[in-house]
């Protein structure tokens, strides 16, 4: 009994503080024990030297993040966040050739040091400790790692209108790998595929599983909702309210699978964008449970949510506490509002962005609930972002009302901000809004087709729209095919708008197959890609799992997606519009350097409309033939019919 209490006190240094204590009381009572006893002397001196010597309050390492770092970055500053029981009572040391250790910085929890470390440019890759000691006596090292950069120039490609982004919820798509379906000790282990709150099994291997579906369909860009564990309740699935931000869900896989799915896709011609999320984080994320200080995230006197209201920060006329209340609110009470005031948040998620970007070699970053950021970070975050890699592609989610809205948030307005954003691209939702009143509206005069025109016309706000990505529906929104009430016609008519629309254009998963659903009040539009599950009754990924109308669906996108990749004046053409007459709205991709004008008919009216092309001259001089994309037959350019309710897609020659 002695002698294993002495060995387990000289272990003391890595036990936790609850451990300690039990064990100190313990202690007390066999030195008591000894004291009492003659022959127990010499055992109690020695616990005695042994108690003088040892630390009592031990500290513990928990992490070091980022776990690892590049050479050759830009920015040669790196703040490393050291967590653990009691750290700041550490000294800290590392010696290696390049990098010198500048500042510990200790912050109200004890449990936190930052280190600030300068990198030099001759700094070369390779393993280092980095030491921790109590009274001159090392406890622990940590074995930080320098991996090579990779400086592959064609790695990092940037997503730009040449491409067609597809969006999946990877729990929804496909289940590539059941042994990950539940992973014990996290906070939901419930599976359940009858209940849309639930987890369902779906992961990255279900997405490579079908990385030549997505190609055949002519998709060039994946975007996925956020793959970073969500250690949360119910609903977690979505991927919004990350609990660790340097760690991909083990429902979905790992760190090593995503950057193989990264490469994957690359293999096969295809880009990859990633979903972050600056705002906020969820409440069982591991450093809101022990935060480095008190305004890690923003407090309030009582729980206060965001109003919603983007106005606020853009208004002239705004009260002080309405912008307060936008900006530092809570998103929802679930998940806690990160303080970008805060330099050392700044840090961490800065540092977290490039580490993904470099470790996996991400083409572009979605930006979740743009305009709740703290402007002056976002605008420092993008600068920061772009010395490192001037190849990424960046647009913000701005579900806000209006063009001049969207715009607000985008670079290049310094006159109406004081400062640039440098924000190159936001999620359109004008457009979008935009699409629908010409399809189910009623023509007026600004109303039904004019309302599109209208929105177009307001592109002189963007320093470059073709850097905003345009989209139907998506995973917060009714699906598009229940949207305009199922109506066939309406769906080619709306795919074929953002197939040729400036902008990059983007589609929700299943939307090729006429998945539909509206967002209320129970979820649907999240519902399961037919076919990504072992068992599915049919299979939505192949023709014969596809019904006839299904079929066509796929087709008709397949088809103008395809035709996209080869056309010129659709990757990077200009935009020529003309005011819509008679029901028919008329635009032009076209690139003066490049044969294949492309000429969009869209008549919304109820029935087939004859167009006389002499009123395009500006664009179609000495035209005398168009090739229809669709059908691939030769029409005669000089009258054009149109049927009803038809967007026609013309290759003029």
């Amino acid at each position: 009994m002695i002698r294993s209490q002495l060995l387990l006190f000289q272990g003391i240094s890595i036990l936790p503080t609850n451990a300690q204590i039990n064990f100190l009381v313990n202690l007390r009572a066999l030195i008591i024990s000894a004291f009492l006893s003659t022959k127990m002397k010499k055992i109690f001196i020695s616990l005695l030297i042994l108690l003088s010597g040892t630390n009592l309050f031990a500290q513990k390492l928990e992490r070091i993040e980022p776990m690892f770092w590049f050479t050759g970055m830009h920015n040669p500053k790196l703040q490393l966040l050291v967590h653990g029981e009691n750290i700041a009572k550490s000294t800290v040391t590392l010696t290696y050739p390049g990098i010198k250790l500048v500042k510990v910085n200790q912050v109200e929890n004890p449990n936190y040091l930052f280190l600030d470390l300068q990198l030099s440019a001759t700094a070369k890759a390779g393993k280092f400790p980095i030491d921790f000691s109590v009274n001159g006596k090392k406890i622990f090292s940590y074995t930080y790692e320098l991996k090579t950069r990779d400086k592959n120039a064609g790695r990092i490609q940037g997503v730009t209108q040449k491409d067609f982004i597809y969006l999946l919820m990877p729990d929804r798509f496909s289940n590539g790998d059941k042994s990950n379906d539940v992973v014990q000790g996290l906070t939901e282990t419930a599976l359940n595929r009858d209940s849309m709150y639930y987890r369902h099994g779906g992961d990255i291997q279900g997405v490579i599983n079908h990385l030549d579906y997505l190609k055949d369909l002519g998709i060039t860009t994946i975007w996925m909702t956020p793959e970073v564990e969500n250690d949360m309740q119910q609903a977690s699935y979505h991927g919004y309210a990350v609990t660790d931000h340097y760690k991909i869900d083990p429902r979905y896989g790992t760190n090593e699978l995503y950057k193989k799915y990264v490469e994957a896709a690359h293999a096969k011609g295809m880009k990859v964008i990633k979903d972050i999320v600056h705002n906020h984080i969820g409440t069982n994320h591991w450093f809101f449970k022990d935060l480095p200080m008190k305004n890690w995230v923003h407090q309030w006197p009582k729980y206060t949510q965001t109003s919603y209201r983007d106005q606020a920060v853009m208004d002239t006329h705004a009260s002080a506490a309405d912008r307060k209340k936008m900006l530092d609110g809570w998103f929802v009470p679930s998940m806690p509002d990160l303080n970008q005031n805060n330099p050392y948040v700044q840090n961490y998620l800065t540092q977290n962005h490039i580490w993904w970007i470099e470790y996996a070699g991400i083409d572009g970053l979605r930006l979740d609930t743009y305009p709740y950021n703290d402007p002056a970070y976002m605008a420092d975050w993008a600068i920061k972002l772009k010395a490192e890699f001037p190849n990424l592609s960046v647009f913000g989610e701005t579900f806000v009302h209006g063009v001049a809205n969207q715009a607000y948030f985008t670079e290049g307005n310094t006159v109406n901000r004081g400062f640039d954003t440098h924000l190159p691209g936001i999620t359109d939702m004008a457009v979008k809004e935009g699409i629908y009143e010409a399809l189910n509206g009623k023509n007026g005069w600004t109303d039904g087709i004019n309302r599109l025109y209208d929105v177009v016309a307001h592109d002189f706000l963007y320093k470059d729209p073709t850097k905003n990505c345009i989209a139907l529906d998506n995973h917060d929104m009714s699906r598009f095919y229940s949207v305009v009430n199922e109506d066939f016609d309406k769906y080619k008519m709306g795919m074929a708008i953002l197939l040729t629309m400036r902008g990059i254009p983007q589609m929700y998963y299943g939307t090729e197959i006429l998945m539909k659903n509206f967002s209320d009040p129970d979820g649907l539009v999240r519902s399961d890609f037919p076919g990504g599950w072992d068992g599915d009754k049919k299979d939505k990924f192949i023709a014969d799992g596809r019904t006839n109308k299904e079929n066509e669906a796929f087709n008709f996108v397949k088809t103008l997606a395809n035709y996209r990749k080869k056309s010129a004046s659709l990757q990077t053409g200009k935009l020529m519009q003309f005011v819509p007459e008679d029901d028919i709205y008329v635009y032009f991709r076209y690139n003066t350097t490049a044969k294949g004008t492309v000429m969009v008919i869209v008549n919304n009216a109820e029935k087939e409309k004859t167009l006389n092309t002499d009123r395009f001259a500006e664009r179609t001089l000495g035209i005398t033939t168009a090739k229809n994309v669709i059908s691939g037959e030769s029409i005669s350019f000089k009258e054009i019919k149109v049927p009803a309710k038809t967007t026609l897609v013309l290759e003029l020659n």
